[in-house]
């Protein structure tokens, strides 16, 4: 199985299945000389991690990382460093009636035909559970860009058919993290919660979007062409679990708009170069121009449900699946960070196509 490596120059390798002992990465490339703050790489786990809230799946993992490499006396010294994740919490038999099973929209049928044998536990190397890894090699992203004052935020915009539906300048991104929906707005938040306790009530999923924030990107980070900047960002966004869309600036707005009204015109502020509007989303020919990078990433429902599905097993038999386990009704919330981890590696990625960074 390829395609486990993402990043040119900073590079995740991840490794490990759901119910595996279990799971960890290798992070490549990483500059020397960064003074490594673990505490923040935990904190952004324990941000991921299950069973934090009730809108939540209720698995309990500790996710603790533990580097095996690339640190001495707490910086980072340009070689591998490799980390490990323990599985803990995981219970097998839940999965033991789905062995020779295929779930509606889950990677059972593309595994099984693609590899010839397939991990039925937990879904295996297809489970949301890898994105721990991300998170790691994210957290370590995040705290070289802060050398360069680049920031990512992200939040959740909307649950189903319901939006906040207010453009990111005009929200506080200080409450994002006041609440288990991650949104920053109280009162949407409390109905959002409401909204999901009555989807899991009904043994139903449902998706939502996320909305991501990149301030202080320097001008120049995207290489033309086939390296775009929003292109190396759409990749990243669709290599997590259960996303469907990616749109950065206007995205499918801009669509119904004229040339007219979507330009950007420049103007000159104290000698400094900016946009009058920001409808390009900060990228423009593929290479970031010192605005504000924003985009929206549109998450599917979650696929195992608590209700009887038809299907087909191994056989071409037709059988009727039923949903066991411990599974997010929303997994919105959850993959927060998950959109931010990636929007960072790829951002440092780039950063080190630019130049050597000196820490």
């Amino acid at each position: 199985m390829a395609g486990n490596t993402f990043g040119s120059i900073f590079r995740l390798t991840s490794f490990g299945e759901s119910h595996g002992d279990a799971i960890g990465g290798v992070i490549d490339g990483c500059p020397s000389g960064l003074e490594l703050d673990l505490k923040l790489v935990q904190s952004e786990l324990d941000r991921r991690k299950p069973g934090q809230s009730e809108v939540v799946t209720q698995r309990k993992e500790s996710d603790v990382v533990q580097f095996l490499s690339g640190i001495f006396e707490g910086r980072t010294t340009g070689t591998p460093l490799g980390f490990v994740i323990q599985n803990e919490d995981h219970d097998s038999t839940d999965y033991e009636h789905i062995k020779k099973q295929f779930r509606p929209s889950h990677a059972d049928f593309t595994y099984q035909e693609k590899y010839g044998i397939r991990d039925h536990r937990g879904g295996g190397r297809s489970s949301a559970r890898e994105t721990a890894c991300r998170v790691v090699a994210g957290a370590i992203a995040k705290q070289v860009l802060s050398k360069y004052g680049i920031r990512i935020q992200a939040y959740v915009s909307s649950i189903g058919i319901h939006s906040l539906n207010k453009h990111h300048d005009a929200v506080d991104l200080n409450l994002i993290e006041q609440n288990v929906v991650r949104i920053p707005n109280v009162k949407f938040a409390e109905e959002m919660i409401e909204y999901i306790g009555s989807i899991r009530e009904k043994g139903n999923t449902i998706g939502g979007e996320i909305t991501c924030i990149v301030t202080g990107t320097p001008v120049g980070l995207g290489e033309p062409v086939f390296d775009r900047l929003n292109a190396d960002l759409a990749k990243a966004m669709f290599s997590i679990n259960a996303v469907k869309g990616f749109e950065c600036g206007s995205g499918f707005k801009g669509a119904k708009m004229l040339g007219s009204e979507h330009n950007d015109q420049f103007v000159s502020k104290e000698g400094v170069v900016s946009t009058s509007t920001n409808h390009s989303g900060g990228i423009q020919g593929g290479i970031s121009n010192g605005e504000d990078i924003y985009f929206n990433v549109a998450f599917k429902p979650v696929s195992t449900i608590m209700q009887d599905q038809a299907s087909i097993n191994t056989e071409g038999e037709e059988v009727t699946v039923t949903g066991k386990g411990r599974h997010d009704p929303c997994v919105v919330p959850r993959a927060v960070p998950i959109v931010e981890a990636m929007t960072a590696i790829t951002l440092v990625d780039h950063l080190l196509r630019n130049r050597t960074v000196k820490l």
